[in-house]
């Protein structure tokens, strides 16, 4: 019996995991119109209810591996799933923006250990020639949510309230924690490492005042001396933070594993990619709604096909690695979604609605293709006992990567709006998907530093 079919039950929860906050994030991007309008802010001012989830992520993910090896997984992670339930229910009771995004800060913090400690038990459970498979199959069942969200949310948003979107979360986490009971292996340390508390300080608050210059330029007036504070100050936090962690014997995240090619590539080529993409389908939410006048319902279709676009992707990822490797794979494929990325400025008001769904199919599935093979590539040449640490530093630069990419965008878009109506936002988008295709492309030359072609075994792609 293959390492797979052991663990089935422990596959089946991680992409509940998985289910529960892609759903959480492709509903959120189709009722951003909505609840601008409920909660009376403009829809780009509510990049911040999107970046703070984002944000605690990436602050809180670098704690995990050492909860894990405190607490164990199995406890950890029933946790984690019941503090995302009651975030959830929170921001389905927020009356205003500030109780939303503390709401979101809630959900963050549970969300924070799902990705990380999933990725790092499955790394121990499953046999590393079957592990892009079973991720593969996770991811597949997780992307459910991205297909059911867009529909749930339009649906939700036109027909009853948006509060819905996050309330459907609380009966998934119920399921959940039950699941964890039963299904979930409790790996842990007889004795834990010291907890780096004062790297985890400086490198939260290194994040955190980075991101909070960023969201200051959508600021009018552009507060330049808080931003120049705020980017100074980050910048010596993280800077005082490299230079510590070297004496350091456990910390937050360990900057040596960067010696490794495949980790330091994986971490820096992702950045790349998710600033230029992380946006993309909040503003095609913002595009197709604000400035061609479509209905949340129809909207939340469009999203349908680049959800199924992804889940066509991970079928294929696994002889994809095979046949091209790692290198030649996101050398070809990172142009491929900066090309189609940049497509997206050839749409309008009067765009038939089978060309736009045709896009953002194939934008799904080359996407798709991009994510699985960067999130699998970091642990390539890596020995079993870095998987914790390597889980943790690659869901924390995914995440951080995220949250400046949605204010990129939304900056960007707001910038290009210059204060006009509505009717610039098809404008505004177009220019704004150029410019993020560029630098998309930009992690093109990033991917180039992988060793020549090293494909999988062939057993990977098996079945």
């Amino acid at each position: 019996m293959s390492s797979r079919d052991r663990y089935r039950g422990l596959l089946w929860l991680v992409a509940a995991a998985f289910f529960m906050q892609s759903l959480d994030s492709t509903v959120v991007n189709t009722a951003v119109p909505a609840m601008s309008e409920a909660l009376k802010v403009a829809p780009l001012g509510m990049r911040t209810a999107l970046t703070s989830y984002v944000l605690t992520l990436a602050i809180l993910i670098p704690a995990s591996p050492w909860l894990c090896d405190r607490l164990g997984t199995r406890r950890v992670f029933g946790i984690a799933i019941i503090v995302f339930g009651v975030g959830s229910l929170l921001c389905g009771l927020s009356q205003t923006l500030p109780q939303l995004v503390a709401a979101r800060v809630i959900q963050g913090v549970g969300g924070a250990s799902l990705m990380p400690v999933g990725r790092y038990v499955l790394v121990r459970s499953i046999e590393k020639r079957e592990f892009v498979r079973a991720m593969s199959t996770v991811a597949t069942f997780g992307l459910l949510g991205s297909v059911l969200g867009p529909l749930l949310g339009g649906a939700l948003v036109e027909f009853t309230s948006w509060r819905l979107i996050f309330l459907i979360n609380v009966p998934v986490a119920i399921a959940g924690v039950w699941m964890n009971k039963r299904d979930m292996p409790d790996y842990r340390l007889a004795q834990a490492n010291r907890f780096d508390l004062l790297g985890f300080v400086l490198f939260a608050g290194a994040s955190a005042l980075l991101l909070t210059a960023s969201e200051q330029a959508g600021v009018t007036p552009v507060p330049w001396a808080r931003i120049g504070t705020c980017s100074v100050l980050g910048v010596a936090l993280a800077l005082i933070y490299v230079w510590r962690s070297r004496s350091v014997a456990f910390p937050v995240a360990d900057l040596t594993l960067l010696r490794v090619r495949s980790v330091w590539v994986a971490l820096a080529g992702g950045l790349f990619t998710r600033l230029g993409i992380s946006g993309m389908f909040l503003l095609l939410m913002l595009f197709l709604q604000v400035g061609c006048g479509w209905s949340p319902v129809m909207a939340g279709l469009m999203m349908v096909p680049q959800a199924l676009g992804s889940i066509s992707a991970k079928w294929v990822i696994s002889r994809a690695l095979v046949h091209f490797g790692y290198r030649r794979l996101l050398l070809g494929n990172t142009l491929a979604v900066a090309l189609l990325l940049a497509a997206f400025a050839l749409l309008g008001p009067t765009s038939p609605v089978w060309l736009i769904a045709s896009l953002t199919f194939l934008y799904g599935a080359f996407s798709g293709l991009q994510y699985t093979a960067m999130n699998t590539l970091i642990y390539n040449d890596l020995d079993i006992k870095h998987a914790s640490m390597a889980s943790s530093m690659a869901s924390t630069a995914q995440y951080l990567a995220m949250s400046f990419g949605i204010a990129l965008s939304t900056l960007l878009m707001e910038a290009l709006l210059q204060g006009h109506a509505h009717d610039d936002y098809v404008t505004a988008f177009r220019w704004t998907v150029l410019l993020l295709a560029a630098i998309t492309a930009i992690a093109s030359r990033v991917f180039s530093h992988l060793r020549h072609d090293r494909p999988l075994p062939v057993a990977t792609a098996a079945e």
